[in-house]
């Protein structure tokens, strides 16, 4: 009897609905990923084709590297490389060094207008860098910094989103493992090295690849600031380099393309966990 009725249970479940918004849902991201992989996916198919198929989407299209060999040697990528690889790690270490002792005192260390002072952190995120490309100009202007390198870097050797990110990691230590690290006689620095500075290490490898995409790819303040191939990076280099009075070669440009982004695609396929896990951990989405 028991079998029965449960058999006439399952029979008259209701039928499962179609969920509308979950594929409305899925359709956009879909489509948006789409969207976003089209140039890409563009930008790959003539780098690795000849200047014939640029247009001439054939399936069976012979591949060359000989794009890449071109824009290789029409510019000097290999200086434009140097430079914005120094570029990125000076901004990085100088950024890592400031961030965390700031971050580490707003999270622990309690002082008059901590809070204030922190406010006026997260206030730098508000204002756009291209406001304050004038200012910058004459501050460098008068250090007699210009066109060097360190003139690129200097206005973002200061992060409030570093500061605000490591912040909310150091606030989840408990603070049982500061107490047990200076009853064994470690001072506020030396904490700060052995204890907070391993634990937030997913942090840090998520906000290195933020700052590096970003420093990588910026283009209108260290188009103003250089003026040399000694110090130009490569985003601008790449700018000048496709900017021809005759006519344009996207097999080529795009193959130049592809070197400078590489880099950057490679990091983040390889931390891509870690880069997720660390924001999702700090509280942001």
């Amino acid at each position: 009897m028991s079998d029965l009725s449960l058999s006439k249970t399952v029979e008259a479940a209701p039928p499962r609905q179609f969920d509308f918004d979950c594929a409305l849902n899925t359709f956009g991201a879909w489509t948006l990923a789409i969207l976003w992989a089209l140039p890409l996916l563009y930008a790959i198919w003539t780098a690795f084709h000849p200047a014939a198929y640029e247009a001439n989407f054939e399936l069976f299209a012979p591949l060359t590297l000989e794009n890449f060999t071109k824009a290789w040697s029409a510019a000097p990528f290999a200086q434009y490389f140097l430079n914005t690889t120094m570029l990125v790690t000076l901004i990085l270490i100088a950024q890592f060094v400031l961030c965390t002792l700031a971050a580490y005192a707003f999270a622990r260390f309690e002082f008059p207008g901590s809070n204030i002072l922190f406010t006026l952190v997260l206030l730098q995120l508000l204002v756009m860098p291209d406001i304050l490309i004038v200012e910058n100009y004459k501050m460098i202007r008068n250090l007699g910094l210009i066109d060097t390198i360190v003139a690129i870097g200097l206005p973002y050797m200061a992060s409030g989103f570093g500061i605000f990110l490591l912040r909310q990691t150091f606030k989840t230590i408990p603070r049982e493992l500061d107490e047990a690290a200076r009853v064994e006689g470690a001072g506020p620095l030396l904490v700060l090295w052995k204890v907070y500075v391993p634990l937030a290490i997913p942090t840090y490898l998520a906000y290195g690849l933020v700052s590096v995409s970003h420093h990588w790819n910026n283009f209108l303040w260290p188009l103003i600031i250089t003026n040399s191939v000694e110090t130009r990076p490569v985003t601008v280099g790449l700018s000048i380099f496709a900017a021809v009075d005759g006519g344009v070669e996207w097999s080529v440009i795009n193959a130049a393309t592809l070197m400078t982004s590489g880099p950057l695609l490679i990091a983040f396929l390889l931390f891509q966990r870690q880069f997720v896990q660390s924001f999702m951990r700090a509280g942001i989405k």
